[in-house]
């Protein structure tokens, strides 16, 4: 199997390409020199889609998009972030298009952001009542671009990601310093809602996706059990033998992210429906498992 991957560098990339088990795997990247120094060195790197060809590629794997909430959502901000998730699925498509024998599958990333912020109800890729905010708007067309890639040839499958929880980067990595210092702890009332995956579980979704041909459309990559930021907050400070006492009041996140706090400050419940009705096994369905797994050495 030959596979193209965008976003190849990032955090799920690189755990991606370490379970891959293919012929060929081609990344493409804006710098070879560093991307070369995270990947095996049996990676094709390429720096434009135009030394692709897509008439021998089985599968598309696009996961490439600046990160949402580094920075303040400032109006050049915001068209960082929307610009690098829809222009590279846009020349995705245009590519798929276009071959003679295009990739069978076309799997491309999302959020669970695309709900928009929610309350306590279970949501999954069936719901509709969508609340409009700046992120359902970034989701919403980089899914529509991406489903254009849909034909009789070509398979589209849309990942919306949840908050992953890795070891080596990613939101826990944030997280972390507080609460091992016994400072962690709820954000705000604590009662919205955190849908999480673990890394292993996030990159055998994208395996499923890969390769169980009768899975397409929207896909939750969460783990079956969401919880709230209280419950997230407990466990945390539990599995690392820390108090969990303080509370971050909302206004504090206001102030030191601006608009993207709201992505902390509301959250979603979503639960994985698609996966589980394909008999998607999770390694680690609960938090605790999941954190104790990242956390505590053997």
């Amino acid at each position: 199997m030959n596979i193209l991957i965008t976003g190849g560098s990032g955090l799920i990339g690189q755990a991606l390409i370490q379970h891959l088990n293919t012929e060929r795997i081609i990344v493409l990247t804006r710098s070879t020199d560093k991307t070369a120094k995270l990947l095996p060195d049996n990676i094709e790197l390429v720096t434009t889609l135009d030394d692709v060809n897509f008439n021998d590629l089985d599968v598309v794997v696009n996961l490439a998009g600046e990160a949402i909430v580094d920075k303040r959502w400032t109006s050049k901000q915001k068209d960082i972030i929307c610009q690098s998730r829809w222009q590279i699925t846009q020349s995705l498509v245009d590519k798929v298009q276009q071959a003679i024998k295009p990739p069978h599958s076309f799997i491309s990333g999302s959020a669970i952001g695309f709900y928009g912020r929610q309350g306590a109800l279970s949501i999954d890729e069936s719901y509709q009542d969508i609340h409009e905010e700046f992120s359902h708007h970034v989701c919403q067309k980089w899914e529509a671009i991406a489903q254009q890639a849909q034909s009789e040839a070509t398979r589209v499958c849309l990942i919306r990601t949840g908050i992953v929880l890795a070891n080596s980067g990613g939101a826990l990595q944030k997280m972390l310093p507080p609460f091992a210092l016994g400072l962690g702890g709820p954000i705000a009332s604590g009662e919205q809602f955190m849908s999480w995956i673990h890394i292993d579980d996030m990159v055998a979704v994208l395996l499923a996706a890969i390769y169980q041909t009768d899975i397409s459309g929207p896909i939750n990559a969460t783990a079956p059990l969401p919880v709230t930021n209280q419950e997230f907050s407990k466990t945390l400070s539990k599995v690392l033998n820390r108090p969990c006492i303080f509370r971050v009041p909302a206004f504090v996140l206001k102030i030191l992210m601006g608009e993207s706090a709201d992505l902390v400050l509301y959250g979603q419940n979503v639960l994985p429906a698609k996966l589980l009705n394909h008999q998607f096994k999770f390694q680690y369905p609960t938090l605790q498992s999941a954190l104790k797994q990242l956390l505590i050495k053997p």
